[in-house]
């Protein structure tokens, strides 16, 4: 009876729902506090412990990992709501293309005043973005299902997502890890795709896709800024 009355008040603290007479929506700490209900009711022990992101453009699918000791695991698989542009890396403001790459979210990333529920931003452009000239600001994870460059997650992903960074941020891991991938990076698609205008930067890539799926880990965020 307990745990059923949890999860009824974070799924209120999360939707907003019923949080007055008047309909008010729910105030960003009330946002915050659902997502942290949210995130320690489904992942328990992992709470608090390091997390990294894996985003899978082709497959709209994120992965949620979280790190116990030395052992890195798939928590937890979310379809992307929307996500807008096509295979290849974001270039410009304004291209409306989600980005390709190796991001980190940090504590002044998060934001609870999102007008998407509860967002954070992946940290774009990287160091390696700047050094080919490419522009934009404010990719973020967000909730809802709407998108322009972003990742929606939906309102109730994006609460486990963000109370997952936020506890592993607080707890003291430096950066999360978001990596970004066009599609499964297997040596056969990568010489289907050698002719594509994207080949270069799809190699640039290659190696983290490897490193994860040899060692089970996240591959170190060499392009993202410390």
């Amino acid at each position: 009876m307990l745990r059923l009355l949890s999860l009824l008040l974070a799924s209120i603290l999360m939707t907003g729902e019923h949080t007055s007479a008047g309909g008010i929506p729910p105030t960003p700490a009330q946002k915050q506090q659902g997502a942290r209900q949210a995130a320690g009711d489904t992942f328990g022990e992992y709470y608090g412990k390091p997390v990294f992101l894996r985003i899978i453009k082709e497959d709209e699918l994120m992965e949620l990992w979280g790190q116990m000791g030395d052992t890195w695991r798939l928590l937890k698989e979310y379809p992307i709501a929307a996500m807008s542009g096509t295979l290849g890396p974001k270039t410009r403001e304004g291209d409306c293309q989600a980005p390709e790459g190796f991001y980190a979210v940090r504590l002044k990333g998060l934001n609870p005043n999102s007008n998407y529920y509860l967002s954070f931003n992946i940290g774009y452009p990287n160091a390696y973005d700047r050094s080919l000239q490419r522009t934009g600001s404010y990719i973020m994870v967000h909730g809802s299902d709407v998108s322009i460059g972003c990742f929606a997650m939906t309102d109730e992903g994006i609460a486990e997502i963000y109370g997952m960074v936020e506890a592993a941020l607080k707890a003291g891991q430096p950066a999360v890890p978001v990596q970004v991938y066009p599609f499964r990076m297997t040596p056969a698609r990568m010489k289907a795709e050698a002719d594509s205008p994207h080949a270069e930067h799809w190699k640039h890539l290659f190696p983290g896709w490897q490193y994860t799926q040899l060692n089970d880990a996240p591959y170190p965020n060499r392009d993202a800024d410390q």
